[in-house]
């Protein structure tokens, strides 16, 4: 038994359903488990939360979920997105004419570390956004 500190981070899952993506849905639920973070960081938090879930939709295999652990403290917050493809993602240079390809640059530049953990079946993809902290 712990006595005295926080209690562990207990992290905020979202089962994701093979249908089609509700991007937007699945930001606003971030925001709404998320809601002691400042702006600015939730913005950073929901943008790597889109890069990462649109990668499951476009490259992945199902059935997958993304967690959320953290909060507004200045270790940030962890997002995590399992899926059942054992397929790596790659960052790639993207050039002015190609259409995509910028996800995971995003994710590079928005998180302070991040890295794939092998999982059987598949894969989790993580990054840790830093946060300012409370708003």
């Amino acid at each position: 038994m712990a006595i005295g500190g926080d209690p562990p981070d207990t992290p905020h899952v979202l089962e994701l359903n093979s249908d089609v993506a509700d991007i937007a849905g699945i930001r606003r639920w971030a925001q709404s488990a998320l809601p002691e973070l400042h702006e600015d960081d939730l913005l950073d938090v929901q943008l790597v939360v889109t890069e990462l879930v649109s990668n499951v939709y476009d490259h992945g295999r199902f059935p997958a979920r993304l967690s959320l652990v953290g909060s507004g403290r200045p270790d940030g917050v962890k997002v995590v997105v399992e899926d059942a493809s054992s397929a790596p993602p790659t960052l790639a240079p993207s050039s002015p004419h190609s259409v995509r390809g910028r996800g995971l640059v995003l994710v590079d530049q928005l998180s302070e570390r991040w890295g794939v953990t092998p999982r059987e079946p598949g894969k989790a993809v993580w990054a840790v956004v830093p946060c300012q902290g409370e708003q």
